[in-house]
């Protein structure tokens, strides 16, 4: 017995030194690990306290309970390891954050991406019928701060309309709405209308799950062959 604890506690002081270590990489107290053996080398860890972060404390996350981290967590490895280890270390991704009711300035969001610090925030309570896609969303915008020469947002806008101009940020606009359309006009979503880069992973997101329009029209195909090529650009082995 005395030798089993001896061991759980070193078990214990073995995580929390990994834990501290991965603070100091990526500046996101409270957390803890919850996987670090993962096929593509993803390293998952969790909100064991809630958080503040960002350079305004803006930036909020909540604890979850064990039985939430398990269910979502396996919905987020299944998506995730879509991507191949050799792709995540391109785009500068390797944390994934698990927490609930994910805020940044008051305003609730499904995901953070920080390409800089190599991690994504991933609020697992974000609603149930489109948390895969928006898994998918995510990642798009660490590929597309990753390589922001291969993803030009002035090319992407001109295949709209001369007519349509993009909101001048995601929150500037109250075209929320993640419903896919079952007729296209050039975009996916309500919420593909908001920015260019909303746009882009909006479009990945669809091709990430499947779940295209049946009937496509002439300028959202020229953005999912935009798409299509900068993928391969990146990785020529990327499979959608």
């Amino acid at each position: 017995m005395k030798l089993l604890k001896l061991i759980l506690l070193y078990l214990f002081l073995i995580s929390s030194a990994q834990a501290d270590t991965i603070y100091e990489l990526i500046k996101i107290p409270n957390l803890e690990i919850y996987n670090l053996k993962t096929e593509n080398k993803l390293r998952y860890l969790n909100a064991k306290q809630a958080f503040t972060i960002g350079v305004d404390n803006n930036i909020n996350c909540f604890k979850s309970s064990k039985q939430d981290l398990d269910k979502k967590y396996k919905i987020i490895e299944k998506n995730l390891n879509r991507y191949s280890q050799n792709f995540l270390k391109k785009i500068n991704l390797k944390y994934i954050v698990m927490c609930e009711d994910l805020s940044i300035s008051g305003i609730n969001t499904a995901g953070i991406p920080d390409n800089v610090m190599k991690t994504l925030i991933v609020d697992i309570k974000f609603n149930d019928r489109y948390f895969e896609r928006v898994l998918h969303h995510e990642v798009f915008h660490i590929i597309n701060d990753s390589f922001k020469g291969i993803f030009n947002e002035q090319i992407w806008s001109s295949f709209n309309p001369k007519e349509f101009n993009y909101a001048e940020c995601s929150t500037c606009t109250k075209k929320i709405g993640l419903e896919t359309y079952s007729k296209t006009a050039g975009f996916i979503t309500e919420y593909s209308q908001s920015t260019a880069s909303e746009d882009m992973a909006e479009v990945f997101s669809h091709l990430m799950c499947g779940n295209l329009p049946a009937t496509v029209d002439p300028i959202l195909q020229k953005k999912i062959e935009y798409i299509k090529k900068g993928l391969l650009k990146i990785d020529e082995n990327f499979i959608l």
